[in-house]
């Protein structure tokens, strides 16, 4: 590609951006986000003890809605349960990083993935109806779930921040990575949400719930800006930053990652099958490709344990790098 093919595609890129944020819905407690938001990281920027600032990963999790009317009553919905975000995020504040978890409401928390899925309901008894005690089989995995949580938020490590639509998420995330700008190489971002690929502009949206008797709907999807790239060039330059391409077909899988990995000047790509997503991933770089497996050896073992530890390990030599 010539350099002015490229001028031309960043140009329309950027109007494109643009056009996006103009005309999403305003921002629901964004002045209350932008507090929190410096108010952790400045947390976080403060050498500890040891004298050095605690790393800042930037978590994304779960999948991104699209209203169909501005007073949402249908939607589209992207796949995701968001146990990967959760879980990694578990391991991220364990290995000293400070998170802020960008989720979906409504999806997988973290500490929460041993408890039942309606932990409020399962996990508690009544004992003379009006008193109320832990089940002695979750009694263990509530402590712990409990106490985690509240040391990692507690001790400032840990920011949630929900979104449910594309809008909402595309905005939280620019504000998050014009934040962490200014730590530099520091900071990670681990973009594990699904988010749509499509969308439709609020101002073509009804206003109102879309009648099933007017017939049959024939609406205009229009394609959602890549953001990967503009978060590369300029909200956070400096940042190491994860994506994740999920197929269903295996034979795509990796070119697809590599092509991600190219095209928006990612450190790397996890590459994600569907259907043995939690067995096994493939950590897609510009040196090579990578194989990351769960032990089977190991009683409850997750395939994020190993990838978050090489994903710390790449972090590491990146941040180092700058030193040299």
């Amino acid at each position: 590609m010539d350099s002015s093919n490229g001028s031309v595609i960043e140009s329309n890129l950027e109007a494109e951006i643009k056009s996006f944020f103009d005309s999403a819905p305003p921002l629901k407690d964004s002045a209350a986000i932008s507090n929190k938001l410096k108010n952790f990281i400045q947390l976080n920027s403060s050498p500890p003890d040891d004298g050095r600032a605690r790393r800042i990963v930037c978590v994304t999790s779960g999948g991104t809605t699209v209203p169909l009317e501005q007073r949402c009553v249908r939607y589209i919905d992207n796949f995701s349960s968001g146990h990967r975000g959760a879980t990694s995020t578990e391991y991220f504040v364990k290995a000293g990083y400070a998170v802020i978890f960008l989720h979906r409401r409504g999806s997988c928390q973290p500490y929460c993935r041993f408890l039942p899925e309606d932990p409020l309901l399962e996990c508690f008894d009544s004992t003379d109806g009006l008193d109320v005690q832990v089940r002695q089989s979750y009694s263990e995995a509530v402590k712990r779930a409990i106490n985690d949580h509240h040391a990692a938020v507690a001790g400032g490590h840990l920011l949630k921040l929900p979104f449910t639509t594309t809008f909402e998420y595309l905005q939280i995330l620019q504000m998050i990575a014009i934040s962490m700008n200014n730590r530099g190489r520091h900071c990670m971002f681990y973009l594990a949400a699904a988010v749509s690929d499509f969308y439709v502009p609020w101002k073509d949206m009804a206003e109102h719930k879309i009648q099933s008797a007017s017939g049959p709907l024939d609406m205009r999807l229009v394609q959602v800006p890549k953001m990967l790239l503009v978060l590369r060039k300029e909200w956070a330059p400096l940042a190491f930053c994860i994506s994740f391409k999920l197929e269903t077909d295996s034979k795509i899988l990796l070119e697809k990652a590599e092509t991600a990995l190219r095209k928006y000047k990612m450190h790397m790509v996890v590459a994600n099958e569907l259907m043995t997503r939690k067995e096994e991933v493939t950590v897609v770089t510009a040196e090579q490709n990578i194989p990351v497996r769960r032990d089977k050896t190991q009683p409850g073992s997750d395939v994020e344990k190993p990838l978050i530890e090489l994903l710390i390990a790449k972090h590491s030599a990146y941040v180092k790098d700058s030193h040299m």
